[in-house]
């Protein structure tokens, strides 16, 4: 178990519900709370990142650490944490996962709290969280000079050359930053996606390497407006009441920033 962990706030709120782990190992970006104090309270490893610009950048970067004791490691961001179903879902799967098995890797999907509420419907993320470090890497993507996204991989996946299998339950994604928090972060990964927008074979590389709803998502055309009706009516996202509402237009707005970010960078290129 790693925990990628930054300036955020409420790392305990997660490290007491991972008990049932034999090791958990949380990676700290020389944060200035109480984050090593806090963690090594829970009995975790704590080991200290700092990102010299270059790959590798921090969850690769993890895998590679000495204090990891297991060959299968769950990766999971500060504001997230296996559900109890997800846990006993590990523990018998647990005897199957060994040097010798067909599988690199993991898929699970985020069951997303947005607006202080868990949402059941519309739009679901899908991580590859549960991996084999010695047969699954993130890659090494020529975007260093991209705004936006630095010491964190970007929106793809780590690859492996091994079958991928998904599993049933969900890692919950539980942000207690408040909403503009949420805005902050997707106005800087629009930077990102804008700049891949104008990096065309940079864009198709990342793209070979995100999930299969993250290259779909790169080819339709009007994504604010489709991706609204796609998370909010077909994906039933107005089940969740208003949150549900507020999620899918914020991320199609999310989208809509990304596509106008792309037309400026394009008069620019055109202007200079």
């Amino acid at each position: 178990m790693i925990i990628a962990k930054d300036e955020e706030l409420g790392i305990g709120r997660v490290l007491q519900r991972l008990d049932d782990f034999d090791q958990v190992v949380v990676v700290d970006s020389h944060s200035t709370d109480r984050t090593r104090e806090i963690a090594e309270s829970f009995g975790a490893d704590v080991v200290l990142f700092a990102w010299d610009g270059t790959y590798p950048k921090k969850k690769q970067w993890s895998l590679e650490q000495r204090v990891l004791k297991h060959r299968w490691v769950l990766l999971l961001d500060a504001d997230e944490y296996p559900a109890q179903a997800l846990i006993d879902e590990l523990r018998s799967l647990a005897p199957r996962l060994g040097d010798m098995t067909d599988f690199g890797a993991y898929d699970l999907t985020l069951l997303y709290k947005f607006a202080g509420r868990f949402l059941k419907n519309g739009h679901r993320v899908t991580k590859r969280s549960l991996v084999d470090r010695y047969a699954c890497k993130f890659p090494e993507i020529g975007d260093l000079e991209a705004p936006g996204i630095r010491e964190v991989e970007g929106h793809y996946q780590p690859q492996t050359s091994k079958k991928v299998g998904r599993l049933d339950n969900p890692i919950c994604h539980d942000d207690q930053d408040p909403l503009s928090s949420w805005f902050e972060r997707h106005n800087r990964y629009s930077d990102w996606e804008a700049y891949l927008n104008q990096h065309r074979s940079l864009k198709h590389e990342i793209a070979l390497k995100r999930s299969w709803k993250g290259r779909m998502f790169d080819r339709v055309p009007f994504k604010p407006l489709l991706f609204f009706l796609y998370a909010y009516v077909l994906r039933l996202g107005f089940r969740d009441g208003r949150p549900g509402f507020d999620y899918a237009f914020a991320l199609a707005s999310y989208y809509w920033q990304i596509g106008i970010k792309t037309r400026e960078l394009r008069d620019r290129t055109r202007g200079a």
